[in-house]
């Protein structure tokens, strides 16, 4: 087993807790091993204050269950190697006992620059018919893309417009911005049905960069999507034709392969993004992912 340091350790959990990531990822192994060789369990005191108890989390909580879960796990951890009870963790875990879950909760993502970034989603994966109220894997590699990539939006971009067709999924997308945005001038929200978005609604965008995740996941909607893109890619910006990239999770090779078919059909070409991407945030990167530019 790898050897970590104390502050790892607490990091790592830190970092996990707050994306909500899958309890099984966090380095347990490596706490238990903590615990025994120092003889005390004060590092569980402190991974609670960098977790549940930390003003994050206090203002932009995951989810009651997801906490449930995991001060459980905790106690279990503190139990099986130290015979001093935390008191602390016990009252956690009564005060998540006693709250009422509600339909919204919060996934924060600890960025290099040391900030931190809290989006409010869904609990449920698919809610008021739509799966826009979650974030996916794609999303998350998209953003690490960008991260590395920031020159193309830095030099070129002077306003950023998010787009859905849902309402909910548009009105949450508008609070998020709100919440991590101390300034949200140059950026806005704008309803964008794929099918009947007029040209004069595209050519007002004025996009000359246009980025995309998990979008090819349902073979009904691939023809709908392939002809905005045409028509987007066609919609010139200073005779300049617009970039676009699409970031997948190939979750049906079929379906994606239906997509690449369609693109070629429509005359559009494409290229893989072969790049390493550095990996920043938690999330499951042994599902295939993968990054296309589309291009005329």
């Amino acid at each position: 087993m790898e050897h970590k340091t104390r502050k790892d350790i607490i990091h790592r959990f830190q970092v996990n807790f707050l994306a909500m990531s899958l309890l099984n990822t966090f380095p347990w192994d490596h706490l238990d091993e903590e615990i025994r060789n120092s003889n005390t369990s004060d590092i569980i005191e402190d991974i609670l204050h960098k977790t549940c108890l930390h003003p994050i989390c206090v203002k932009n909580p995951p989810s009651l269950k997801y906490r449930r879960r995991f001060l459980t796990e905790l106690i279990k951890r503190q139990e099986k190697l130290s015979a001093e009870p935390l008191d602390i963790l016990y009252e956690a875990l009564g005060e998540v006992m006693c709250a009422q879950e509600e339909d919204l909760c919060f996934k924060t993502y600890l960025l290099p620059t040391g900030d931190a970034v809290s989006l409010a989603e869904n609990v449920a994966l698919i809610s008021q018919g739509t799966t826009g109220l979650v974030t996916w894997e794609a999303a998350l590699y998209l953003a690490e893309w960008t991260l590395e990539n920031a020159h193309i939006f830095k030099n070129n971009l002077t306003k950023y417009i998010f787009s859905d067709c849902h309402q909910t999924v548009l009105q949450r997308l508008k609070d998020n911005i709100t919440n991590c945005l101390a300034n949200c001038d140059g950026v806005s929200v704008e309803e964008l049905d794929w099918e009947n978005v007029s040209d004069e609604q595209l050519q007002r965008i004025q996009a000359n960069t246009i980025i995309a995740a998990d979008v090819v996941y349902d073979p009904d909607i691939i023809a709908c999507l392939v002809r905005l893109l045409s028509r987007l890619l066609n919609c010139k910006v200073e005779e300049n034709h617009p970039d676009v990239y699409v970031a997948s999770t190939v979750r049906n090779p079929q379906t994606y392969e239906c997509f690449k078919k369609e693109l070629e059909r429509a005359g559009l070409r494409h290229v893989i993004m072969k790049d390493s991407v550095t990996q920043v945030f938690p999330y499951n990167r042994a599902s295939t992912i993968e990054m296309i530019k589309i291009y005329v």
